[in-house]
């Protein structure tokens, strides 16, 4: 995995991974651990000829004319390898020179022939005005990359106000440190009274010159934790205790889950705030998402690295290990960047005054073509109401357009991104088949030609509701251990048993049901898939379940001996576990067009602007978190949407996404009900209060899976970890 998404981001991963690969060995590491001072590394001159260190800068100048977000796959890369020597502040200086229009030094960093150090805190440094002289004066902050630089980026206090100057180390008191990071160290700088010139002092605006070096170090920080996220995931699955792979215990399996969970979180900001800094929108907008980055991918660093210590046990605690110097580094990276809580409070700042981050896709010039046909095809149908009109787009393939025709338009990726705006734009609105999205694939790949005509049109149109009878209290996540039973009998078949939580049901014209027709098979290959007629079938008996809202949108389903015959059998018996678990090749692709921060995150800064005197810093460090999480679900969505128009696998992004995305909006919820107050503790509420919201969020780490179980998925299928024992074994 990587930051980047494209062939050639891919092919630049490899590269530097080949590279770093044959010059940052074990061995290399270690006499950097092992040094006493730190020195420039000898394979230094390769980097450079490998056109690592101008990546982003213009050709002119001996760069490669590629943007930061080239140079931030090279940072992932180097830090995924614990590469030593001081390419991530080289790069940045580099990078915040060429910004402010300062091509003096960018030819001899480029090359190779110039180190470059940075500091984003003033430290005891300041800029001191008399008159008509301007000296610098104090000592610094920690300098990254210090000890061996030879031009240094140093952020000052200027009469209060954050500036930042570049000097050259001969003008310099430098002193080396010793560091927390032991592969690359600090220093710092103090000088007296050092008089400076106008171009000592950037012009360039000093947030933009946080943002860019920050941006590296987020890019950087997603290598540090990747390692770590594989790193665990290896030793899980080789490691024996108590007569088993410790991969196979849930709380080790949750643990390296939750580990990639944050190392995806890390590198979607990461990789977003280099696309941001490189784009034309609003410096505002650009500062968001560095500032997302910032909260989000520096702690998550923090978190893997120290978390895989903890996986490790007795040999990560050992020096030997390299586990501590990537949490050393990720550690160090995170403190250097500035507070976690400051950079949250900056998300939430910036997002009060109406900044948002806008999430969009550039559609290849052959959309085009295809939306002149799909405004033509979708005008008669702004003519037609109600009924008509979804009968109009069912027939014309506009439910589900990325099914195959006749019953969807074939679309690809591309297609269908470009009928979801033109459907928008003519405020048309096909029907929402709810479960019938899920039956109406399982049917076009499984069913056979009666049961496509019988059942399809009308599902389409919106004539047939479906509900789902498939969940029972005995067999929830598990659902093959279900235990309704079909019974072949002459024309049929003759369901017994009950089912679950099934929404829809007093309400649905048809139920998808699984059953167990062969008790002696294995629980995955004794299930059948059955289409159950519920208003006309006798012996279904529906009973409203009340949930803890009080509201009854759930029921449990009684089957006494309910016929279905057999033409209503979908495939051959057997074949359930298959059909429900089906997917099509052509998915369906969408990107919200909503806000970055989806609706919950808007309904919080909503909330935030009625409270009397504004929020504390603790609720703005609170919410900058929340809508860091929010835009986080966005990204990973627009990233999964990106993969699908290359034709690309889906990344783990669309696997964390759910886990996600639960337990965010069960945040906004809690947060809300706490910054309501005591009106928040009024019973029988409209269902759309905070308080309603919250208790119906509830249900989102149980339903289609609880959180458990996805954390088992993401363990077992992405990670690779060992499937839990089965019972009694």
């Amino acid at each position: 995995m990587t930051i980047g998404l494209s062939d050639d981001d891919r092919d630049l991963r490899d590269s530097v991974r080949g590279w770093a690969a044959r010059h940052a060995t074990p061995e290399a590491i270690r006499d950097a651990v092992e040094a006493k001072t730190e020195a420039g590394p000898s394979y230094w001159a390769s980097l450079a000829e490998l056109g690592m260190l101008g990546l982003h800068l213009p050709e002119e100048v001996g760069g490669a004319g590629c943007s930061l977000l080239e140079t931030a796959i090279v940072a992932e890369e180097l830090g995924r390898a614990m590469v030593p020597g001081p390419f991530l502040p080289t790069v940045a200086v580099s990078a915040v020179l060429h910004e402010a229009g300062r091509p003096d030094r960018l030819a001899a960093l480029s090359d190779g022939s110039l180190f470059g150090a940075v500091t984003l805190q003033p430290g005891g440094l300041k800029i001191v005005r008399d008159g008509g002289t301007v000296v610098l004066s104090g000592t610094s902050s920690y300098v990254l990359g210090g000890q061996v630089a030879d031009v240094f980026l140093l952020a000052a206090d200027d009469e209060g106000t954050l500036a930042f100057v570049v000097i050259d180390r001969d003008r310099l008191d430098v002193t080396d440190l010793p560091s927390h990071d032991v592969v690359r160290r600090n220093a710092e700088v103090t000088v007296d009274g050092l008089p400076l010139s106008d171009s000592d002092i950037l012009t360039l605006d000093s947030q933009r010159v946080v943002d860019i070096a920050v941006t590296l170090f987020a890019a950087e920080t997603a290598g540090l934790a990747d390692w770590a996220t594989t790193t665990a995931a290896d030793y899980a699955r080789v490691r024996r205790q108590f007569g088993r792979v410790i991969g196979q215990f849930q709380g080790v399996k949750h643990t390296v889950a939750r580990m990639l969970g944050l190392a995806e979180q890390a590198r979607v900001t990461a990789w977003d705030a280099a696309r941001a800094l490189g784009e034309d929108i609003s410096a505002d907008e650009a500062s968001l998402a560095v500032a997302v980055a910032a909260a989000t991918a520096l702690d998550a660093g923090f978190q893997v690295t120290r978390t895989c210590i903890q996986v490790l046990g007795g040999i990560g605690y050992t020096w030997e290990h390299d586990a501590h110097l990537y949490m050393r580094r990720a550690q160090s990276l995170r403190i250097l960047s500035g507070s976690t809580a400051s950079w949250k409070r900056r998300v939430a700042g910036l997002t009060l005054e109406g900044t948002r981050r806008v999430l969009s896709i550039d559609l290849p010039a052959e959309a085009e073509q295809v939306r002149a046909d799909i405004r033509a095809e979708l005008e008669p149908a702004k003519a037609l109401e109600g009924a008509a009109q979804k009968a109009y787009l069912a027939e014309k393939g506009y439910t589900t357009p990325h099914l195959p025709a006749p019953w969807g338009k074939t679309a690809d990726a591309v297609t269908q991104l470009v009928i979801a705006e033109e459907l928008r734009a003519a405020e048309l609105r096909p029907h929402d088949m709810i479960i019938g999205n899920w039956v109406v694939p399982t049917l076009i790949a499984h069913g056979n030609d009666e049961q496509l005509a019988r059942f399809l049109p009308g599902s389409l149109r919106g004539d047939i509701v479906w509900c789902q009878l498939f969940s029972e209290p005995g067999a929830g996540s598990d659902l093959a251990g279900l235990s309704t039973k079909a019974v072949k009998v002459d024309g049929g078949w003759k369901l017994q048993g009950q089912k679950v939580w099934t929404s829809m049901a007093r309400v649905a014209d048809w139920g998808i049901c699984l059953a167990r027709t062969d008790a002696d098979a294995p629980k995955h290959k004794g299930l059948s898939y059955f289409l159950i007629d519920i208003r006309n079938s006798p012996g279904l008996d529906i009973r409203p379940l009340r949930e803890i809202t009080g509201e009854a949108l759930f029921n449990e389903v009684f089957l006494d001996d309910v016929f279905v015959p057999d033409e209503c059998l979908v495939g051959e018996p057997g074949d359930g576990w298959k059909l429900a678990r089906t997917t099509l090749a052509n998915e369906r692709v969408s990107l919200s067009v909503d806000s970055s921060l989806g609706s919950g995150g808007e309904a919080l800064l909503t909330l935030a602007s009625t409270i009397p005197g504004g929020l504390d810093d603790e609720q703005l460090t609170v919410l900058g978190k929340v809508l860091c999480d929010a835009q986080t679900g966005g990204l990973m969505g627009l990233r999964t949407t990106l993969r699908s128009l290359t034709g690309a696998q889906p990344g783990a992004e669309s696997s964390i996404a759910k886990l996600l995305g639960v337990e965010h909006i069960q945040q906004v919820w809690e947060v809300a009900m706490d910054w309501a107050g005591p009106t928040s503790l009024l019973g029988e509420q409209d269902r759309w209060s905070n308080t309603q919201m919250f208790l119906n969020s509830q249900n989102l780490s149980i339903a289609g899976g609880t959180t458990n179980v996805q954390l088992n998925i993401i363990g077992e299928r992405i990670l690779g970890l060992p499937r839990d024992p089965e019972p009694g074994k």
